[in-house]
């Protein structure tokens, strides 16, 4: 049997413009704009359409909201660097924008968790519920590490920076199914249709700007982090993929300083779990939305 590549989606997805903070954001939207309403924060390089399979397989009526972030698919790039305060503050004119008087839920992968964690430490009366993936925080740095790590910005912005490009969607495709084998060529095909657009040549490359990819010169102080985690008055939940190289061991998981949280592991998934186990992860989030710590 000949498995198709075009991916049959239930949900209709909507997709709109707004301003945030003088970048063009893109935002897209699935279910009826009364309906109880959660956000998305995608990860790195990746983009808010992909929780596509997610959306798909929720069982309850929702109004989900996942914007590009500023430099990833298509919202506009920043200019020449991207400060994770930022990220904090577009998040914040977000959910102004859309729930200016309500708490809201919010879901977070890698880097959209750590961006979630961040806010609702640093803004706890802005978030009612919190579903962290695999977004855990960094190794910490150390201060000797700082001369080089700002020479190593300086010198990596001497040259162009670039994302891999590919010959077609199908190599992208077969790259990302590689990378988590449990999806469908169909699943793969549409992620690789969204990361990307054609080139000048013919080819396809992603719909990231290749800055995100310069080094940062600020090291990463994992206390600063975890100070903000322990504010958050939010209860979370803690997902990670139990084949995830991302999620740290099980004594890293269990001394995370989250004050009111669960931790929750899903089998034989790796660090894309909304590509790898979407009815898995879609029905964590409803149960943990509906049915709060």
């Amino acid at each position: 049997m000949i498995e198709s590549n075009v991916y049959q989606s239930t949900a209709t997805r909507r997709t709109h413009t707004l301003t945030v903070r003088g970048v063009e954001y893109w935002v897209n939207e699935w279910g009826d704009a009364d309906a109880p309403p959660f956000f998305y924060l995608h990860g790195w390089a990746d983009t808010g359409s992909t929780f596509q399979f997610v959306v798909d397989a929720l069982s309850s009526r929702w109004r989900v909201i996942a914007p590009d972030w500023r430099g990833f698919g298509r919202s506009a790039h920043s200019g020449e660097s991207y400060w994770f305060p930022d990220y904090l503050a577009d998040l914040d004119e977000l959910l102004a924008f859309y729930s200016p008087d309500s708490p809201v839920r919010l879901v977070g992968h890698s880097m959209g968790g750590n961006i979630g964690s961040l806010y609702a430490g640093t803004m706890p009366e802005r978030v009612s519920h919190f579903v962290n993936i695999e977004g855990f925080g960094l190794p910490d740095s150390k201060p000797g590490d700082t001369p080089q790590r700002f020479r190593n910005w300086i010198e990596s912005g001497r040259a162009a920076t670039v994302f891999s490009r590919y010959r077609d969607i199908d190599t992208l495709a077969r790259k990302i199914r590689s990378r988590s084998p449990r999806m469908t060529a169909a699943q793969a095909n549409f992620v690789a249709r969204e990361w990307t657009m054609e080139a000048s040549d013919g080819e396809v490359c992603l719909r990231a700007d290749p800055r995100h990819k310069l080094p940062n010169p600020v090291l990463y102080r994992r206390a600063e982090a975890e100070a903000c985690w322990r504010c958050i008055s939010a209860p979370t939940l803690l997902i990670y993929g139990e084949q995830s190289s991302f999620a740290g061991s099980s004594d890293s998981r269990a001394s995370l300083p989250y004050p009111d949280s669960r931790l929750s592991g899903i089998a034989g998934a790796g660090h894309m779990i909304h590509f790898e186990a979407p009815a898995v992860l879609a029905g964590q989030i409803e149960d943990f939305f509906m049915k709060p710590l």
